[in-house]
């Protein structure tokens, strides 16, 4: 019995998805916890499992926008006809065996006591045609799982020269890709990122493969060769242009329906409060100059900040709350949302347990989440638990804004920048560092005075930053 697949709701907010890309064809045998597809939500890339056993047929095609629930496709029993508007699967492929590289006596799908390797179904088949074994290349997708960019990385690194055959056949070859030229994924991702121009590119890997050390030297030689500051032109402006029509769908749909919700839901105010962080910024720069002399990275101001926020809640829990069916909810963990701008819009990773964590740790956690963010790598549990928020726009040279509350919180923190500012010693003005912090919180649970505590006590803590160190 046909079994329907749908797309799955990974997440409280999540409406709709887009198909990313297959990775299973139709007409396939699929076997239980094989990855389907690859969907994009408007937070995060994941791979969709089967639920079940057969063979795939599909209606939806790569870059449909669907909303959760649509079916998508089916599973068929052997020798079962496809529904109406099902991609056609002939009837020598529904009673075909399974293909070789989805089969657990091939060395690329199981390890050697039997246990199967967590790999997609295309990376099985790019692995097979290149004679690859699984169990020596490292996954980087969901859980660890293999996907086949890492099979392609694996065969660019390797010292094989007779493999380039096998390359070129394990894949089609994208637009914008001279004849005969293979790009992976990654290095195609890498390329974008750099503005390096592939087709003009001589690969230095497997059979002329182009590499990422291909593009990243590429991007290093025309910077080197470009124009100085007085005679350089302007730099072509990425991003939308004038007179693009950009839907409302995807992450940019998601955002614009978390605001509204956001702003028609609750009674939010904004309080600006200026800090002084003259002796942070000190601090943080004597941390820089020791760290350089070991090649090591210091915390940035953001991540002091953080660890201060975390704990100025534990001392106003008011503020580290959620309202629900009339209640006010004082969550027990101190979960902060770190605003990261990505391209199209922004997404809130979560640093869980911020308030058991050092400056150090916290450092490494929202390092490692805005890397994951901005490559498309973030996990649904990274997105998800958090109870207040952080957003800096200082980098940017903002000094005051009004941030929104992320639904299902009760206060979000802004951060403006870090300018000069005074104060008189006597009838001596002495220069200070000084920044902006922009607490915009529920009316409904919080009200002026509390909110003015907790920016007083943020700013206190951020004036001692040796009690951070030491937290």
């Amino acid at each position: 019995m046909a079994q329907q697949i749908v797309l799955p709701k990974l997440g409280l907010t999540m409406q709709e998805g887009v198909i990313g890309e297959w990775l299973a064809t139709p007409g396939q045998r699929i076997g239980m916890g094989d990855v389907l597809l690859r969907l994009e939500t408007d937070k995060v890339e994941v791979d969709v499992e089967a639920e079940a056993e057969g063979f795939l047929a599909t209606n939806a095609k790569a870059g449909d926008v669907l909303p959760v629930g649509a079916v998508i496709g089916w599973l068929l029993g052997e020798g079962e006809q496809a529904p109406d508007g099902a991609a056609p699967v002939a009837a020598e492929e529904l009673a075909a065996p399974e293909a070789p590289a989805a089969s657990a006596a091939t060395p690329a799908a199981a390890t050697g006591d039997g246990t199967r390797l967590k790999s997609s179904p295309n990376a099985r088949r790019v692995a097979a045609e290149a004679n690859v074994d699984l169990t020596a290349v490292r996954g980087t997708g969901p859980g660890g799982r293999i996907v086949s960019e890492d099979v392609e990385e694996f065969l660019a690194a390797a010292p094989q020269p007779a493999a380039a055959a096998s390359i070129a056949a394990a894949a089609s070859e994208p637009a914008g890709e001279s004849a005969g030229q293979f790009v992976g994924p990654l290095v195609r991702r890498r390329a974008a990122e750099l503005g390096v121009d592939l087709t003009a590119l001589v690969g230095t890997g497997i059979g002329g493969r182009v590499t990422k050390a291909d593009v990243e030297k590429a991007a290093g030689s025309s910077a080197a060769s470009a124009p100085s500051a007085a005679t350089a032109q302007p730099a072509p402006v990425s991003g939308p242009q004038p007179g693009e029509v950009i839907p409302l769908s995807g992450m940019r749909g998601a955002i614009a329906r978390n605001m509204v919700d956001s702003l028609q839901t609750m009674a939010q105010l904004t309080h600006g409060y200026e800090a002084d962080v003259t002796a942070l910024v000190a601090a943080r720069a004597q941390l820089k100059a020791e760290a350089g002399e070991t090649g090591a990275k210091a915390p940035s101001l953001n991540d002091f900040i953080m660890k201060a926020v975390a704990v100025a809640l534990q001392q106003h829990p008011l503020l580290n709350a959620g309202i629900a069916d009339d209640k006010i909810t004082l969550f027990s963990e101190i979960n902060l949302g770190v605003a990261v701008a990505v391209e199209g819009g922004l997404i809130v990773p979560v640093v869980k347990g911020a308030d058991a964590l050092s400056v150090g740790e916290i450092a490494g956690r929202t390092g490692a989440l805005a890397a994951a963010a901005r490559t498309g790598k973030l996990a649904m549990a990274d997105m998800e638990g958090a109870t207040f928020s952080v957003s800096t726009l200082g980098a940017y040279g903002v000094d005051f804004f009004t941030p929104v509350i992320n639904p299902g919180n009760v206060a979000i923190l802004g951060v403006g920048r870090v300018k000069d500012g005074f104060r008189w010693e006597g009838e001596t003005p002495v220069k200070t560092q000084v920044l902006t912090l922009s607490l915009t919180f529920d009316h409904r649970a919080v009200d002026g005075a509390p909110a003015a505590e907790f920016l007083r006590t943020l700013s206190a803590v951020l004036s001692r930053p040796l009690s951070l160190l030491a937290g």
